[in-house]
């Protein structure tokens, strides 16, 4: 669904209840610009004309881009000198209009890569549809787009609006900017500003070990995972007072736990991790929630849809069958309560929030274990699922957990992760529109049919619309996994994936003790976890279907597209069943292995990311408001001078996938230790929700977070097609779109073919939990001896029961045990 929305007119209550604090508070009366560097600007006031012909001052030109109609002109009501610019839309269908500093040599100030600067100007307008835009001189790219910072308010008196930018990214030698007006009226501006910020820090003393430093520390903590959990979901913890505990809880669902006894028993577990105290309690679940989906709602409860409605039959006839059960989990109460249900049972569903706080969802297994074609929609304002014929449909079948990530304009990205099998037909990423109801494939991704549990996030910070997909595997082939790193940037014309680098390589045991991976080796079942620097750390995974772990972790750094390989490892296994995810105070948390074997592993780790280890944090003492709204400024006072802040939403993951995982920069203003964020005003970068707060230092050093809550009823009603100042035009120019999905005759589809053994187990052999491979890796010779040694070795049961044939071999006796 496309969504944009109005950024509100004014500043909020509680930020303007402070404008006494300080003189130098920006965006009020008229005022002096504060002394600082030098002007890096030619002709900041427009005081100099341009070359002969020319209609615009030097070292100016007109810009914009989209449908609409517009005029420039330099006028003679100045805030200083003589002159200054005043742009005008008159009609608009998309796109803006601005006075922009000329891109070339002799007008773009230089930059230094790393560093950040001050933008400024004086400015009037009659519409809140302005946006403070910048372009970037990429050395080897050119000219590009690079931000949009801020929407100053309306002003009908001359006011002066200021943003620091985010860090230069590298290969940058030259910035452009100018305000940008994509609403119908006018903006006029004067006595431009870009000032180079302050000194370099000061490098940080490192606070542990050398090697705690270089790579950061695993801890497996004394209490373990009471259930065997195959989701994980940070709670928000509203209530935290700003550089408290940082709250955040975590809901940890098992459901049976991929556990027939628990199943047949009707036993089915969650437990909330409290990180304050390290306890866990174990919480009531009504049905069988493993391999459900799930995903945070605006208001912070949880949203479970679907599960497990029954195990394979022993014969292997019959496959997994979904839930169309749907449970909201409230954070407070901590207690599940029903909603109505989905259309059609949905197990391993896809589950995606909305820019107006719907939530969306695809694929899975319906109740006779077929594909599911139906798409189905959470209405947050009527807060149920709404039946099929209220939402659009295209009956596609979309696979298992396919990872469906939020774009800008309300598009959605299937990354082509998901898990079992082969990816999508064609290219196997696309990009669905839900409005005009059409699917259009994207290209690029190498070998995707090889992306079975690999992990897509979209790299912070949101705004750049960047998609790293990493790893992956089949479990109906059972390769050894890739080491594939492939992004795309959505904000393209014609977007496609480029290959990355590799996945840096690691130690794999696969049943004879650790050796280093060669070759090709790469992992599946891998985690990706935004951090607060900026960063990526992938961790876990394991060489082959729920076997062989890999113990490996590196940080992905999206500014260089490198990866800085050799950091610690989990001591724990993480494969299978196992996630790992971002906690309020900065550190990651890990849980889960569910080898093939049937085996769990229960033992929790917390990884501290070399950045708490460079010394002490900074720290928010202070949120004039935790209730934010779209468009807003908010202000925050921290204890020293910070780099950059941002918005991480809490993790909701399985199986290797959180497709709702993002972090949303937050531009500043910066006053002394006084910070004005300016919020984005669009809520498909942000969709609405509570979300961790973090002030970064210049060294990467994190805040502990203070959680926020985005959007609110008032942000919600309006959620209308209103302007938005997203980027120039992006992803309009793909190929043809799909034909509709139907079946032989040209009727709608009811369900897609799935193969009982979708899960690329055998179930001729032991209990339905424990998974003997369909296809045993490829150095594993197809002889019993080879395989019954591969089982032994991977710690097997000794005496696995033959229910029928014996499909492997694995009972040469006929005894009705397999090796």
């Amino acid at each position: 669904m496309r969504l944009t929305i109005r950024r509100r007119a004014g500043r909020r209550a509680a930020l303007l209840a402070v404008g006494a604090m300080t003189a130098s508070l920006l965006l009020t009366a008229p005022q002096q610009a504060t002394a600082g560097p030098p002007n890096l600007l030619s002709n900041p006031g427009f005081e100099t004309a341009g070359a002969a012909g020319s209609d615009m001052p030097s070292c100016w030109s007109k810009s914009g881009w989209g449908d609409n109609d517009f005029t420039f002109a330099t006028v003679a009501d100045a805030h200083g000198g003589t002159k200054a610019m005043k742009v005008s839309l008159t009609r608009r269908v998309d796109g803006d209009r601005k006075a922009l500093v000329t891109e070339n040599s002799t007008c773009a100030p230089t930059v230094t890569p790393g560093r950040q600067y001050d933008l400024s100007a004086w400015y009037k307008s009659n519409t809140p549809d302005v946006s403070v835009t910048v372009f970037r001189r990429d050395t080897t790219a050119g000219w590009q787009y690079w931000t949009d910072l801020q929407n100053p308010p309306v002003s009908a008196a001359w006011a002066r609006t200021e943003v620091r930018t985010p860090a230069v990214p590298p290969n940058t030698d030259k910035i452009a900017w100018g305000l940008s007006v994509y609403g119908v009226g006018t903006v006029t501006t004067d006595d431009y500003a870009l000032e180079e910020v302050g000194a370099v820090p000061p490098q940080p003393a490192c606070s542990g070990t050398a090697e705690e430093c270089a790579k950061g520390k695993w801890q497996v903590i004394p209490a373990q995972n009471p259930v065997r959990s195959m989701h994980a979901v940070v709670l928000n913890g509203g209530t935290s007072q700003a550089g408290g505990s940082g709250g955040g809880k975590v809901l940890l669902i098992a459901g049976s736990g991929n556990d027939i006894a628990q199943f047949n028993a009707g036993t089915f577990t969650s437990a909330v991790y409290d990180p304050a105290n390290g306890s866990f309690k174990t919480i009531p679940t009504p049905v069988d929630m493993f391999c459900a989906g799930h995903v945070q709602l605006a208001d912070g409860r949880v949203l479970v849809m679907s599960g497990n409605k029954g195990y394979p039959s022993a014969d292997g006839s019959i496959g997994y069958q979904g839930l169309k059960d749907s449970y909201t989990f409230d954070p407070v109460t901590e207690k599940y309560t029903r909603t109505n249900d989905m259309n059609g049972g949905h197990w391993y569903p896809s589950a995606t929030i909305l820019g107006n706080g719907d939530v969306i969802s695809f694929g899975g297994l319906k109740e006779d274990s077929t594909g599911n074609v139906t798409a189905e929609k959470f209405s947050a304002a009527q807060n149920k699922w709404l039946p099929m014929n209220e939402v659009n449909q295209t009956w596609s079948y979309w696979g298992l957990y396919p990872s469906m990530i939020l774009m800008q304009d309300g598009r959605l990205f299937y990354s082509g992760s998901h898990t079992f099998g082969n990816g999508t037909p064609g290219t196997g990423a696309s990009i669905y529109d839900y409005d005009a109801n059409t699917i259009t494939d994207v290209p690029g991704l190498r070998n995707k049919d090889e992306r079975d549990e690999s992990a897509s996030v979209l790299l912070p910070p949101a705004q750049d619309q960047r998609v790293l997909t990493i790893g992956g595997g089949n479990n109906e082939r059972n390769p050894a996994a890739n080491r594939l790193t492939d992004i795309i940037d959505l904000k393209q014309p014609s977007p496609a994936y480029t290959a990355g680098p590799p996945i840096p390589q690691g130690l794999v045991d696969q049943g004879q003790g650790k050796r280093p991976q060669t070759g090709a080796e790469g992992k599946m079942f891998v985690s990706a976890v935004l951090l607060p620097d900026g960063k990526v750390l992938e961790t876990g995974g394991g060489l082959h279907d729920r076997a062989d772990p890999v113990f490996e972790a590196s940080f992905f750094d999206p500014a260089t597209n490198t990866y800085q390989p050799g950091l610690a490892t989990d001591p724990i296994p993480r494969t299978y069943h196992s996630a790992s995810f971002l906690m309020p105070d900065g550190r990651v948390m890990s849980v889960g292995d569910n080898p093939g074997n049937g085996t769990y592993n229960h033992n929790v780790s917390i990884y501290t990311p070399p950045y708490l280890f460079k010394g002490a944090r900074p720290q928010i003492t202070s949120v004039i408001d935790t209730q934010w709204v779209y468009g807003d400024m908010q202000r925050i006072t921290v204890n020293r001078p910070v780099a950059k802040a941002e918005l991480i939403r809490p993790a909701a993951v399985t199986h290797s996938s959180d497709p709702n995982q993002r972090f949303v920069d937050l531009p500043m203003t910066v006053d002394g230790n006084n910070i004005d964020l300016n919020v984005t005003s669009n809520p498909n970068l942000a969709p609405p929700g509570w979300y961790m707060l973090f002030a970064v230092d210049a060294n990467g050093i994190p805040s502990i977070a203070t959680w926020v809550h985005l959007g609110g009823p008032s942000a919600l009603a309006a959620a209308q097609q209103q302007p938005s100042a997203h980027e120039h035009t992006f992803a309009d120019r793909l190929g043809p779109a799909k034909e509709p999905v139907s079946d032989e005759e040209g009727a709608k589809r009811d369900s897609a073919p799935v193969a009982p053994g979708v899960a690329g187990c055998d179930r001729h052999y032991g209990t339905v939990n424990v998974c003997v491979p369909t296809r045993f890796p490829a150095e594993v010779q197809a002889t019993t001896k080879a395989r019954c040694d591969w089982l032994a070795s991977h710690k097997y049961p000794k005496r696995l029961k033959v229910d029928g044939s014996d499909p492997l071999r694995l009972d040469p006796d006929r005894d009705g045990y397999a090796c």
